[in-house]
């Protein structure tokens, strides 16, 4: 065997080795969340793999002298074996290791055995830029979350960091492997949406905007997923609780019907059939199996709370009025009754037939000293702009998802600041006074 071949090898079937032995030594009491852990690290590594080394196509790090399959020019089984080991193998290590150790025992490995598969891989002087960032964006986060998830902590930023895997996978990674098929590529895509007469208005900005758009229900079910259910959308890493707020007060499977838009519509932008056609799989998967599995795993862990609403809301068919539990306490809207523009909040919500919330003057609110509009459902509040947004959903869909829409991560803050600009900011509110007889 010559040196090429066995470097060749070793890219592949070595992280694959260490990855089996983690596994057959993990404990077994554990296998099902270690599994989830593993799952989402690898799921991370696959798109920011490939757009670290578009990165490096340009930048110059370092290149691979050896033909055939490749991703974004790394052979296939370097990228497949890059992703296990910084993916699977982290997770796979002893658990009493702490997660910083992890990191710095594949990035020891990484600095001992880049240099060693030279002819294959080739370092320019500046590669370990290319290394410290590969190890930022790339195994750090895949790192934290596989960690995260073993131990079942920050259920929110878990759900987030899934949410930036499926929209890279969905909007790029997954064409790219649709044009290399095809016998293209990104480039000569673009290249040809650059000349198409159609695209030479803005007309290309406002259909990049509406793919955006349809995703915002799938964002926002995420999002609901950690904030208010304690997981994320990965099945072997579910909410604990039911979720029936939010989006799920209208659709019962956000995320599976925004994805289908999106890669539909994608699909249209692109001028690709193919990517159409994955999007009609993925209907016929959502529809039978996960529907099944999905249903049968909700209805023994929740039980008639669960059989109750999935008879009043539907996969794919959205309602227009929004779905409230029947014993369920209301959530509760506090405004000033003395605050002029918070009045005027307060008469728009009373105006429209809002279901499963009540408005409270802030000044009542039982344990805080309100400085802006809050609203409380439950164990969940939002204060500010958010507070607003997220009472929309007791209106009808229309007003959901705006609020879905101007609640997305920095789209709020935008509004926020410019309200507060506007003086319509933080107010001293004082308490009123309850005399009991």
């Amino acid at each position: 065997m010559t040196h090429e071949v066995a470097v060749r090898v070793g890219m592949l079937y070595g992280p694959m080795v260490m990855a089996v032995a983690g596994w057959i030594l993990a404990p077994a009491r554990n296998r099902s969340r270690t599994g989830a852990a593993v799952l989402v690290a690898v799921l991370w590594l696959l798109p920011v793999l490939w757009a670290l080394q578009t990165v490096n196509q340009r930048a110059g790090w370092w290149k691979f002298t050896v033909h055939g399959p490749a991703v974004r020019g790394m052979p296939l089984e370097a990228y497949l074996g890059w992703v296990v080991l910084w993916g699977a193998v982290p997770v796979l290590l002893p658990g009493s290791l702490p997660w910083a150790w992890r990191v710095v025992t594949l990035v020891s490995f990484d600095l001992l055995v880049m240099p060693m598969c030279s002819p294959v891989l080739v370092l320019s002087r500046e590669w370990l830029w290319g290394e410290a960032g590969f190890v930022v964006v790339g195994l750090l986060p895949a790192v934290l979350l596989g960690e995260w998830t073993r131990v079942q902590r920050f259920p929110a930023r878990r759900a987030w960091m899934q949410v930036v895997m499926a929209g890279m996978v969905v909007l790029f990674l997954l064409p790219e492997c649709v044009f290399v098929l095809r016998g293209g590529g990104w480039e000569q895509r673009l290249c040809w949406l650059r000349t198409h007469p159609r695209w030479e208005n803005a007309l290309g900005a406002v259909a990049v905007q509406c793919v955006l758009l349809l995703g915002v229900m799938g964002v926002a079910a995420a999002r609901e997923f950690g904030v208010r259910g304690a997981g994320t959308p990965i099945p072997f890493d579910p909410p604990r609780r039911l979720v029936v707020s939010g989006v799920y007060r209208y659709v019962a499977n956000p995320m599976q019907l925004s994805c289908v838009l999106v890669m539909l519509a994608w699909a249209a932008v692109l001028r690709s059939g193919w990517l159409a056609l994955g999007a009609v799989v993925s209907v016929v998967y959502s529809a039978g199996l996960a529907a099944w599995d999905e249903g049968e795993d909700l209805r023994l862990r929740f039980g008639e709370r669960w059989v109750r609403y999935r008879g009043q809301v539907r996969d794919w068919r959205v309602r227009w009025r929004p779905y409230v539990e029947p014993d369920a306490a209301p959530a509760v809207l506090w405004v000033s009754a003395a605050c002029g523009p918070c009045s005027e909040v307060r008469l728009w919500f009373e105006r429209h037939e809002v279901r499963g919330m009540v408005i409270r003057a802030a000044e009542e609110h039982p344990t805080q000293r309100l400085r802006r509009v809050r609203y409380e459902d439950g164990e969940y509040g939002a204060d500010g702009v958010r507070a607003v947004f997220r009472a929309l959903e007791h209106v009808h869909f229309g007003w959901a998802f705006a609020g879905m829409v101007l609640g997305m991560p920095g789209v709020w803050w935008v509004v926020q600041v410019v309200m507060d600009g506007c003086g319509l900011g933080e107010r001293e509110i004082g308490c009123r006074t309850v005399i009991k007889t």
